[in-house]
């Protein structure tokens, strides 16, 4: 069965669960069981990073205590997501076949120590792996727990190896096909780097930006052939259980929409690091990323695989969440598309780096404490709100974060070199959507951009090969596309435009960009309205960046105030067959932002959640239910028309409610 769909009857709730460090003492195993039912657990990842227990030996197995826990579970009502264990490959192994042990960007193989610790390009490697998922597969396709396949975990890391490097050369040899395309491609003349023989090519010369950005591109397939080698015997012996690998955030290392091609669901770890700066800010973050991954498989949801009970062992400050925080964490998921709130971990280990992460419980081993009744709380919600299962909201609006754009503006000496901000510029232009409780999505430059009535594109440095063309007609059909300074500056290989900025974007926006400003740190460039148009009715600050701009069709609707450019036009406007393009031309404030957007909200006709919304306050819109949580410690009053019943307590509502400090409801019309 290809591409096989989560069929779920309740949102997932647990966690990872990890019975092999705990086998010498089998009443906390019996007591897990208990406490599972207790806290409304209802499905566990299992043996994640079990391989030294499933195979303490080469070619030694021991799936006895995995059989007696898959069984336990099932007849205690939890279902499970088993995972194969290639995240930490064990020390008998590691030191056998030397390798599978990576090598760094310096030469040096790398000892045994830490996870994700593997040469991913090693055929050892592979085979051991596909040995191991094969015994898996076989062993417990018909098991009654067995709901899903979890691919190893949070894959990441480069390795420099000669089997990398070999395979490198040789995927740019299918790529470029001749050394000249290769060193016209990367403009290898530059400093002498030109490569006379494919050989050469033995590191990663940061100076050269093509090579950094290709090089990325490859480990990303090389992840992603890897993904494909630890699915082969899953989907041939186990074909009607969807496979899934949990992401990190915006990682860097791999684009994550090729790897998301690879898997039948789409599953995210998410650790906000709540209470230490502005929580507002965390969490339009949080959903930044959340509808990210909603996006990737627009047509099913997606699942929160790890989160935070309370506190995490890693940031600078584990501070714990306060009272209904976690309760807040899990429904905004919900809220923006996930079908499960999973966790990290369910029972504290005794040792080792992660003994002091949050857990469903603690290292007293029992329920009597305030983090699991926050948990079972929440557990408890979710069997409440089961009405939203598998419920997809479809989105109008989308935001363009995209991977190798990213890496060549991450990697290019200029034209501003501090804060660059790529990542936050892009939450900054999707913070108006999130807060007026518009249906987003996060995309990047390979997406379909049909469905969509509005798209911005913030800061899109590198055009990648037809994007130009899939804006271009999404405009000519009536869209409305918003770009930014430093925009179509770079090709996919990083080479320059030579038909002037915004490269293939300037007949599109009208406009032709002759130079940049970079302003300091501790200055700042004004704009002033020109017209009205775009909502802009104030004078705007903006700093950073300040691109020089002149009108080859647009119209401009607000200019520069200060310095040699005072009176050029700052923001443009250019109307293009049923719809416009926008060009905002410099870094600006929330202000501008905020203004721009909302007005393109109302503009568009996007649908708002709810039209007010209170200060700290975000709502959601899922199917007929409206999902609030209020950001703020104090109480605060949400004025709401008509008549609801909040599932999560029961609670009829008329004409709004006050929500309690970091409080959450879930709305549904009154029955």
């Amino acid at each position: 069965m290809a591409n096989p769909r989560l069929n779920l009857d309740a949102f997932l709730f647990g966690g990872d669960y990890n019975p092999d460090q705990w086998l010498k003492y089998p009443d906390v195993l019996q007591e897990d069981l208990r406490l599972m039912t207790l806290s409304h657990t209802n499905a566990v990842s299992l043996g994640i990073f079990a391989w030294a227990t499933l195979e303490p030996e080469e070619g030694k197995f021991n799936f006895d205590w995995m059989d007696e826990r898959m069984d336990s579970l099932h007849k205690n009502g939890q279902k499970v997501i088993l995972a194969t264990p290639s995240g930490a490959k064990p020390n008998w192994m590691a030191y056998k076949y030397e390798e599978i042990r990576r090598v760094d960007s310096e030469g040096r193989r790398e000892g045994q120590g830490g996870r994700h610790n593997h040469c991913m390009t090693s055929p050892v490697y592979r085979e051991k792996v596909t040995q191991m998922n094969t015994l898996l597969a076989e062993r417990y396709k018909d098991h009654p727990a067995l709901l899903m396949w979890h691919i190893s975990n949070e894959y990441g890391g480069y390795c420099y190896c000669d089997l990398c490097m070999a395979e490198f050369r040789s995927w740019l040899q299918k790529k470029y096909g001749t050394l000249d395309q290769l060193n016209e491609s990367w403009w290898c003349n530059f400093w002498s780097h030109t490569f006379t023989d494919w050989s050469q090519v033995q590191s990663i010369d940061g100076t050269v930006n093509g090579m950094l950005v290709d090089w990325r591109r490859f480990m990303t397939e090389q992840v992603a052939d890897f993904i494909e080698v630890e699915c082969a015997p899953i989907r041939r012996i186990s074909p009607d259980k969807p496979v899934t690998a949990n992401f990190m955030t915006l990682f860097n290392d791999y684009d994550y929409w090729e790897l998301a091609k690879r898997l039948d669901v789409i599953s995210w770890d998410a650790y906000p690091q709540w209470h230490q700066h502005d929580d507002t800010h965390v969490a339009v973050s949080t959903a930044f990323v959340h509808d990210q991954y909603r996006a990737m498989k627009p047509d099913r949801p997606w699942l929160l695989m790890e989160c935070t009970p309370s506190v995490t062992n890693w940031q600078a400050h584990c501070r714990p969440k306060r009272n209904d925080m976690h309760m807040l964490t899990g429904l905004q998921a919900v809220a923006h598309g996930s079908d499960a709130v999973l966790h990290f971990q369910f029972r504290k280990g005794r040792g080792s780096c992660e003994q002091h992460h949050g857990a469903f419980v603690d290292h007293t081993g029992d329920e009597n404490n305030r983090v699991f009744r926050e948990v079972t709380k929440l557990g408890k919600t979710l069997v409440d709100i089961k009405e939203l299962i598998g419920v997809v909201e479809p989105a109008s609006a989308a935001v363009v974060f995209d991977w190798p754009n990213r890496w060549a503006i991450d990697g290019a000496a200029g034209p501003r070199n501090a804060n660059k901000d790529y990542e936050q510029t892009c939450i900054e232009w999707y913070r108006p959507l999130w807060e007026a409780g518009v249906a987003t999505h996060i995309i990047d430059q390979t997406g379909d951009l049909s469905g969509y009535k509005l798209v911005i594109a913030p800061m899109s440095y590198m055009i990648r090969d037809g994007f130009a063309d899939r804006v271009t007609k999404f405009v000519e059909e009536g869209g409305v596309f918003v770009t930014t300074y430093l925009s179509g500056w770079v090709d996919e290989t990083t080479l320059a435009y030579t038909t002037g900025f915004p490269g293939p974007l300037r007949k599109l926006l009208g406009i032709w960009a002759e130079e940049m400003d970079i302003l300091l740190d501790n200055t700042a460039q004004t704009i002033l309205p020109d017209a009205n148009a775009l909502g802009l009715c104030q004078s705007y600050k903006c700093q950073h960046y300040a691109e020089i701009i002149h009108l080859e069709g647009a119209e401009a609707v607000a200019v520069y105030g200060e310095d040699y450019y005072s009176g050029q036009p700052a923001i443009t406007v250019n109307n293009v067959g049923a719809g416009k393009a926008i060009f905002v031309a410099s870094r600006s404030t929330g202000a501008l932002t905020n203004d721009v957007v909302n007005n393109l909200i109302s503009e568009t006709g996007l649908q708002r959640a709810v039209e007010e919304i209170p200060k700290g306050v975000n709502v959601q819109k899922r199917g007929n239910a409206l999902i609030a949580i209020n950001l703020n410690s104090t109480l605060t009053p949400f004025d709401l028309d008509g008549n609801w019943t909040n599932l999560v307590d029961g609670a009829e509502v008329s004409n709004g409610l006050v929500m309690q400090p970091y409080g959450s409801a879930v709305l549904v019309p009154k029955r």
